[in-house]
């Protein structure tokens, strides 16, 4: 798998290039995640928002980019711009979402119309990719299900799978997140993790090696294994985290970003086209790499 963002960067130039819509481009991050994208060779994207601003914006901070995007002037609707933006990827004219001003729910809201949407009946869930100094993790899912049972773990597992291989992992070491190495009946995470466990055991999931339950620092750190006498093919290896609900992603992803400094990037998985629901606070840099996690996972 990749060791860096740089390295996803030279995957995705080396890759056709692809449209990204930003639904609700009417703010600076948004167009400057657009324009970094655009400047780094990485793709296209097509502006959804009140167009004078766009226009504005695009003429005072990257005048020599002002004809490069195509505009959907939507105003200030942000409904309008989110299903402007999955009809875009409907026809063909933009291939992943990136949310702007709009927040997660409009545009899921628009993702998921019954009629207009990008359904796929699979479950939709976040697949987060940090940098550590020494190579990138993915970590599932910490934005989107708010406690997913066994049938949406696996669901979990199998978007975080579709992203590991895209980055280069034929067969990545999943780790299923708990607070012990131990099974309790109490503790409805731990067995979970056994079961997934078995079923990946037993050929029931594909495409990785599954162990769990483990905690966090047995799955990230070898010598944390070693002292604690577990042996197993993922203990101190993890590719991919998966947690056992949204706050305990939640907090994790963000305590990447605010303790560690790491640089992130994430994509919701799972509908017709990679949909990416960065924060609304985060910097046009994390946007931009999201972008090209989304053009790669497309």
């Amino acid at each position: 798998m990749i060791r860096n963002f740089d390295e996803l960067l030279e995957l995705v130039r080396s890759q056709p290039r692809k449209t990204v819509a930003i639904a609700a481009a009417h703010t600076p991050t948004a167009i400057d995640a657009a324009i970094m994208a655009y400047r780094e060779n990485l793709g296209d994207a097509l502006l959804v928002g009140d167009a004078a601003f766009i226009n504005d914006y695009l003429k005072t901070n990257a005048a020599d980019l002002a004809e490069a995007f195509t505009i959907i002037d939507t105003g200030h609707d942000l409904a309008a711009a989110a299903a402007a933006s999955v009809q875009a990827v409907r026809d063909g004219k933009a291939d992943l979402i990136l949310k702007g001003k709009c927040d997660s729910g409009t545009l899921l809201r628009a993702v998921l119309h019954k009629e207009k949407g990008l359904r796929t009946g699979n479950v939709m869930s976040d697949v987060l990719a940090y940098e550590t100094p020494d190579r990138v993790i993915l970590m599932g899912d910490g934005g989107f299900l708010p406690l997913p049972d066994l049938k949406e773990k696996i669901s979990v597992i199998n978007n975080c799978v579709a992203v590991a291989h895209k980055l280069g992992a034929e067969n990545p070491k999943v780790a299923l997140l708990t607070h012990s190495e131990q099974v309790s009946p109490k503790i409805q995470s731990t067995v979970d993790a056994a079961i997934i466990s078995k079923m990946n055991a037993r050929g029931q999931i594909k495409g990785c090696t599954v162990d769990g339950p483990l905690a966090f620092d047995n799955a990230i750190s070898a010598k944390a294994a070693r002292m604690k006498g577990i042996v197993s093919p993922v203990a101190g290896d993890a590719d991919i985290l998966v947690v056992p609900n949204i706050e305990a992603g939640n907090i994790f992803g963000k305590a990447l970003t605010y303790y560690c400094k790491y640089r992130v990037c994430h994509v919701v998985m799972g509908a017709k086209a990679p949909i990416l629901i960065a924060s609304r606070a985060d910097d046009a840099e994390t946007k931009m790499l999201s972008i090209a996690l989304g053009i790669i996972s497309s």
